[in-house]
């Protein structure tokens, strides 16, 4: 069974930007057989300074996320911050994510999950693996049992994140798709005066030393020039170095 690949840039910043994305991913499944699930953020709402780019926000840019979809046929993800969004994020998207830091939000679970769509939710930066029993609940609980859970690091300290990776069959407990976030894993949290900083260089093993542990999807994000990326562009891997990673999981 081929894994869950969910890839795209962290924030929606052009037309032309997602184009690019969308067009190397479409490859990537020609050429590997895999389903490549696009993402992006239509809004960046916990971005560590109040002058940092957000993106084009909900109407925008569910309807940048849409022309991707209808143009170049692949599924999409995207995250919701409130509970307002589900509806119309629901009527666009293949997956809702619900991000690490809202994963306990009662009504945003409860929101996401009637719409029917795939809920995946990011285990907390706080919480372990086992603890997301309860978020899995609040969804099932609520009529829809299409709940993936994303691992993506634990709090280690300042500015620093460390994964754990016995999560990962922990969390198998509760839903049989378990993700493994290799980009916002390798995250420098705030470290790098007013914005995130990371390590994208451990990006290839987090995802070798998940699929050790049995996860059964990757999440990278990933950007024609990280360099010049306006969010998370030091934990971001390059465009043109994604193949090369998916392939070493299959």
């Amino acid at each position: 069974m081929k894994p869950v690949i969910i890839a795209g840039p962290c924030v929606i910043e052009s037309q032309e930007c997602l184009e690019t994305v969308a067009q190397e991913l479409v490859r990537i499944n020609q050429n590997l057989g895999v389903d490549v699930i696009f993402k992006a953020s239509f809004d960046k709402a916990n971005r560590t300074s109040i002058t940092s780019f957000r993106g084009p926000g909900l109407e925008k840019g569910l309807q940048m996320l849409a022309d991707i979809k209808s143009k170049f046929g692949l599924r999409l993800l995207t995250d919701i911050h409130e509970s307002c969004q589900a509806e119309p994020v629901g009527q666009v998207v293949d997956v809702l994510q619900i991000p690490a830091f809202l994963c306990r939000q009662t009504d945003l679970l409860v929101a996401a999950s009637k719409t029917g769509k795939v809920v995946n939710i990011k285990k907390a930066q706080f919480l372990s693996g086992l603890d997301m029993e309860y978020p899995v609940q609040k969804v099932r609980e609520s009529g829809n049992d299409n709940v993936w859970l994303t691992e993506r690091g634990n709090i280690y300290g300042y500015n620093n994140l460390v994964v754990d990776f016995r999560n990962i069959p922990d969390m198998k407990r509760f839903t049989p798709t378990v993700i493994m976030d290799c980009t916002h894993s390798v995250q420098r949290p705030g470290a790098a005066g007013g914005k995130t900083g990371g390590n994208r260089e451990f990006v290839p093993s987090m995802a070798l030393a998940a699929k050790a542990f049995g996860a059964t999807g990757y999440f990278f994000e990933v950007h024609p020039d990280p360099e010049q990326a306006k969010s998370d562009g030091p934990n971001m891997l390059y465009l043109k170095d994604l193949e090369s990673v998916v392939k070493s999981l299959l």
